[in-house]
């Protein structure tokens, strides 16, 4: 049974920032937000919650560590020490307060473009001063069959900002607009640089049930379980000046936690693998009805399988849409794709598509695209 719904049905039943932002005839294909049905387990437990109204002030237990360390240690074979382990309400905010524990007023921040737009929102929050990395691209023409991404980590770039000063790295993993997942050679030479300037990781990993040191990782069950409106997100560290930093940190970072969100995380990472299993072939085949597809839907446009999630980065610098096409397209296509500038100047010319839809919705939204050009 598939879990994605139709987003016209979705309209005219939800809330959220996908279906309220454009009129109704404007298909969503901009925010990351899955056209997904609940898990059964993530449902139930919040409907069970709800009923029992316990939906105060999150409590003070070790349930949601404990489960996230034995999922991580399935899927990942990442031993997690439950007691470095926090909550907060998002991954956002867990980025800005760790920020603030680890850099002073004013120091530099590497980020690595293009990538989520608010990253450099973070850096400014916490004190910081961003230092830009870019990414390296892939070499040749994209190939849509290719999942190993093509763009890599500039780690001459990362060693020559560390040496400049900058102590920490806002790391996206996998990285965000691109699917990409970072080589484990690329990781560990990050480590090693890490190690060499005193420098810190703080990585971004929202996405990595979708995939897949001092360092500490923020994570999620609100990508892989389309579960960002009950607010949890994980801080998880590895050492102890991580638990220094996390000892530090004002007690209403983890007191802003959603009870419901809590609840519902702890009901994916322990019961949801299945329907993220279901979830994840549902993405493969849609991943592929791109690569089949859009050649011929936008001859001319570029295109890579990300290796994670369910968002495509398109370069659409070939069509005659200029330099953010996704700003015409709503009008022209009338569907919404996520502004290619907002991930730094490298999206010049490119935009980000959601798939996690149904593949009736896909192909909707590449047949209005071909129309449009």
């Amino acid at each position: 049974m598939s879990v994605m719904v139709s987003p016209f049905d979705a309209h005219r039943d939800r809330t959220s920032e996908k279906y309220t932002a454009y009129p109704a005839d404007v298909l969503p294909m901009f925010v990351a937000e899955m056209d997904s049905v609940p898990a059964e387990p993530v449902r139930d437990a919040l409907v069970r919650a709800v009923t029992n109204g316990d939906t105060g002030y999150v409590g003070h237990t070790r349930v949601l560590p404990e489960v996230f360390a034995d999922f991580a240690g399935r899927r990942w074979g990442w031993e997690v020490d439950p007691d470095l382990v926090r909550t907060t309400t998002d991954v956002s905010v867990a980025a800005v307060e760790v920020l603030r524990r680890v850099i002073a007023p004013g120091d530099q921040v590497v980020v690595m473009p293009p990538v989520y737009p608010p990253f450099w929102d973070y850096v400014r929050e916490a004190g910081g001063t961003v230092t830009e990395v870019p990414l390296l691209p892939p070499a040749g023409d994209p190939d849509p069959y290719d999942t190993t991404a093509g763009w890599r980590m500039d780690l001459d770039g990362i060693a020559a900002a560390l040496a400049a000063g900058a102590r920490t790295v806002l790391l996206c993993n996998p990285h965000n607009p691109l699917g990409l997942v970072h080589a484990r050679e690329a990781l560990v030479a990050l480590a090693r640089l890490a190690a060499e300037w005193d420098a810190v990781v703080v990585s971004d990993e929202i996405h990595a049930p979708l995939t897949h040191a001092d360092a500490v990782s923020l994570t999620s069950a609100s990508k892989a379980w389309n579960l960002a409106g009950t607010k949890c997100a994980l801080m998880v560290g590895a050492s102890d000046r991580a638990r220094g930093w996390f000892d530090g940190l004002p007690v209403e970072v983890v007191e802003r936690t959603g009870i419901l969100g809590y609840t519902a995380s702890v009901a994916a990472f322990h019961d949801g693998e299945p329907w993220l299993a279901s979830l994840l072939a549902e993405l493969a085949a849609n991943r592929r009805v791109l690569a089949e597809e859009l050649g011929t839907a936008l001859p001319g446009a570029g295109y890579r399988q990300p290796q994670a999630s369910y968002l495509a980065w398109l370069d659409l610098r070939a069509l005659p849409w200029g330099d953010e096409p996704a700003r015409l397209l709503v009008d022209q296509a009338k569907v919404a794709l996520s502004n290619g500038r907002d991930f730094g100047r490298q999206g010049t010319g490119h935009a980000r598509l959601n798939f996690g839809c149904s593949e009736e919705t896909l192909r909707e939204g590449l047949a209005r695209l071909s129309a449009a050009r």
